[in-house]
């Protein structure tokens, strides 16, 4: 969930990377595979990426997968695309769609004015995976960043049992939103005495425009600030209304919704974020009854954890997630089970 640039987008490079080399040379110095489609959706048409370690003898051989899913004005073939090769370099498959109305997907640009049916497309897509061979017996995670956190978790929520989700992992996740974010209820309130004429306006303040106080924001490495911005594919508009109202009405549903989280989870967040706010993370640990699960918050970092954040704070991070994502494989996965160690199944949706 970075945010927009007054005026127009500097210019950009080809790739996220640069202007060379190109996609198959760029991917195979990182020791993997990669391929890109379209996937039909009952919702619309959306856009894919799926990663493999080269090492991999064949699809199936890898730790396990990993269904990715970024944040509001975002797609995966940006910045975004760095944490997805990061899990597959770790030996995972890693699998990533640009939400509708995101990227190269179907929809309306920049609008989310049916959350239910927004996660619903991707998960149709995880699903149609997940389910297949030689994914199916393999342990499987949801990871989301930002919006795509609260995506992510109305995935789960969605879910049916036998999706048979091994653990969850949220990037600073959209649970709560900042009061210093949230939009004026008077004009969400004029708006909507419109009828739904006004939902696709984009007319309303991207209050992530706003420079960050010593209080905190959203990217705090300049120079990434800079790529991010440049991505074009970036939804640079005004934020539309009905996305804002969808927002408010989620969070809303997913905080009254935790009660309902049994399945593992690790959830990590910056104490200065002013973009998400860092108390619904902690309400998630908090109120879930999820017998495995963990917060780390992250004294004085800012929004962007991974695309955002200096060096040696995103390797922390990435780190971090490494080890809980390692160790829920050693937990659940089926080696565990064949050796007589653990090997429980993580608790279904």
């Amino acid at each position: 969930m970075a945010p927009p640039p007054k005026g127009p987008p500097p210019p950009a490079t080809k790739y996220f990377w640069g202007d060379t080399p190109e996609p198959d040379e760029y991917y195979a110095t990182h020791g993997l595979r990669h391929t890109d489609s379209y996937f039909q959706s009952p919702h619309g048409r959306i856009f894919t990426h799926a990663f493999h370690p080269i090492s991999s003898a064949h699809d199936g051989d890898v730790k396990g997968v990993v269904f990715m899913t970024h944040g509001y004005s975002s797609d995966t073939s940006w910045v975004f695309q760095a944490i997805s090769i990061s899990y597959a370099r770790w030996g995972y498959a890693v699998f990533a769609a640009d939400l509708l109305g995101h990227g190269r997907s179907d929809g309306i640009p920049g609008y989310l004015g049916d959350m239910e049916a927004v996660a619903a497309a991707s998960l149709s897509f995880f699903l149609s995976i997940r389910g297949s061979e030689p994914y199916s017996a393999l342990p499987a995670f949801l990871f989301g960043e930002s919006m795509g956190g609260a995506a992510t978790l109305l995935m789960y929520l969605r879910s049916p049992p036998e999706a048979r989700w091994t653990g969850l992992i949220f990037s600073a996740p959209l649970f709560l939103i900042p009061d210093g974010m949230r939009q004026s209820r008077v004009r969400m309130f004029l708006y909507g005495l419109l009828f739904g004429l006004a939902d696709t306006w984009a007319v309303l303040p991207d209050k992530r425009r706003a420079p960050a106080s010593g209080a905190g924001g959203a990217i705090r490495d300049p120079e990434k600030m800079r790529l991010i911005v440049s991505n074009p594919r970036g939804y640079r508009g005004a934020a539309r209304v009905g996305t804002m109202r969808e927002l408010a009405r989620v969070t809303d549903l997913l905080r009254a919704s935790f009660g309902k989280v049994t399945a593992p989870f690790l959830v990590v967040h910056g104490t200065h974020d002013a973009v998400t706010s860092p108390e619904g993370s902690r309400m998630l640990y908090e109120q879930a009854p999820s017998e495995d699960k963990e917060l780390i918050l992250y004294e004085g970092m800012y929004h962007s954890l991974i695309s955002g954040e200096p060096d040696e704070c995103r390797d922390r991070v990435l780190a971090d997630m490494r080890r809980w994502i390692d160790e829920r494989v050693r937990r659940y996965g089926p080696a565990a089970a064949a050796n007589g160690d653990g090997g429980k199944e993580a608790p279904a949706p």
